[in-house]
């Protein structure tokens, strides 16, 4: 272990060690951990409790409600604070899930969440028209037409977070929240002819379609998605969202809308040789894009992880297809001198070798899940994962000022010195170093 991780361990291994839940033996393990994995475990820990979570909070609470979304490197809050449905559900995900997994900051972390929720269970639905809106309206008559639009990606994630805090606390207006989103999904975005969901209705919960009369930068939402085409990024977190919401309300209506998407993500978003589809017309035709690798990995955890919540935890064929976008990322995403995942590419070629603190999350995530289903058979995923650990804790964590960057180059060079905007949560650091350290310690696999 390097010096500069010694200077956590002391502190904060007698914390963990309290604050860990007990330990069981995961479901479906293969691969066991190599020697040293409990070391690493704690080395992994020690960032997430000793840098991680205080560069986040309190500092992010907005004691008028909700949480902060602008710091720059420092962590000195920036200029202007929109309140957006993504950002305040995935801070509100994040403190429900460490109040989940670490005993000891429980009461602390509920704190937060119920901060969280209240936030958007009383200002980011709306009272109105039902739905999550995209961006907190202060006056809706000062938003543009695509600020008044309610977006798929954004609705799921509030799911996903009053979900989350429902299991995580039993909150049951938690779950209330959840089951009216659910429901409010299912009436205004659901394609009930083609399937899967559409990705924008209006505030009233009207499709919007396309329309090339549009100016060109008005025909598009916020990740790229052509109105009325769908895309694989808003499915693979309604994937993620009703496998959370299925896992704390096992109702028949999520079940049959869960099965839709897993087939959909896994037959559909999925091509060989493993890479994801990014954009669709309605009736499901892919439209040409970049691949995009983090998101490859990213959908190979969540495919498995809605699997096991089906009950299907060893179908081979969704093992399958998760190991080749792990596997496809690896041949040609992957920086093997330096360790890390660029940012996207063609499906054979780099074009985008940034390095974002988002995918070097998922990768790390990715990797050792990989391994424990399939490193009896290779070493590939366990070398991988620790060269991924040493490239973040080397280039992506911040010791000065705590957190990690946004983003560096290959070489390890900062390229982004905001710590915190409005898609720059702590969702992915803290999914990726809890869950990896619950695999490292084969602790319950959802914590």
């Amino acid at each position: 272990m390097r010096s500069h991780c010694r200077l956590f361990l002391g502190a904060l291994l007698a914390i963990a060690a309290g604050c860990a839940p007990q330990r069981v033996q995961g479901p479906h393990v293969s691969a066991p951990m190599p020697p040293g994995a409990e070391k690493l475990a704690d080395e992994i820990e020690a960032n997430l409790l000793g840098n991680v979570l205080p560069a986040w909070f309190p500092r992010c609470i907005d004691p008028a409600g909700g949480f902060y979304a602008r710091f720059d490197r420092s962590w000195r809050p920036g200029k202007g604070n929109p309140k957006t449905i993504v950002y305040q559900a995935r801070q509100t995900w994040v403190a429900a899930t460490v109040a989940r997994a670490y005993p000891k900051l429980a009461a602390t972390y509920r704190g937060y969440a119920t901060h969280g929720l209240a936030f958007l269970r009383e200002r980011m639905w709306d009272a109105q028209f039902g739905g999550f809106f995209w961006l907190l309206p202060e006056t809706m008559a000062s938003l543009t037409p695509w600020d008044q639009y309610k977006h798929l990606y954004g609705h799921v994630f509030g799911i996903y977070a009053a979900a989350r805090m429902h299991r995580a606390t039993g909150d049951e207006q938690a779950l209330d929240l959840a089951r009216r989103a659910f429901r409010w999904m299912e009436q205004h975005y659901h394609d009930d002819e083609h399937g899967g969901y559409r990705e924008a209705v209006t505030r009233e919960g009207r499709p919007v379609p396309y329309d090339p009369n549009l100016p060109v930068e008005q025909r598009r939402n916020a990740m790229g998605a052509l109105y009325g085409y769908k895309s694989m990024n808003g499915h693979i977190h309604a994937l993620e969202a009703l496998t959370e919401l299925y896992l704390t309300w096992p109702d028949a209506a999520v079940r049959r809308r869960l099965e839709e998407l897993f087939r959909i993500v896994r037959d559909r978003i999925a091509a060989e040789p493993g890479c994801l589809h990014m954009f669709f017309t309605r009736d499901w035709q892919p439209v040409p894009h970049a691949d995009s690798y983090g998101h490859d990995i990213e959908t190979a955890f969540l495919l498995l992880e809605a699997a096991e919540a089906l009950g299907r935890g060893d179908d081979e064929r969704t093992r399958h297809v998760a190991r080749t976008l792990v596997d496809h990322a690896l041949d040609y995403g992957w920086d093997a001198k330096n360790g890390g995942f660029y940012y996207e590419g063609t499906s054979t070629t780099p074009h985008d070798l940034q390095k974002s603190w988002w995918v070097q999350s998922e990768g790390l995530n990715a990797l050792l899940l990989m391994h424990e289903l399939f490193g009896r058979r290779t070493g590939r995923y366990y070398e991988a994962f620790g060269q991924q650990w040493r490239f973040i804790d080397r280039y992506m964590i911040d010791r000065e000022h705590g957190g990690w960057h946004a983003g560096v180059t290959p070489e390890g060079l900062v390229t982004s010195e905001d710590k915190a905007h409005p898609w720059k949560a702590a969702y992915h650091n803290v999914r990726a170093l809890v869950r990896t350290v619950a695999r490292l310690r084969r602790l319950p696999e959802a914590p």
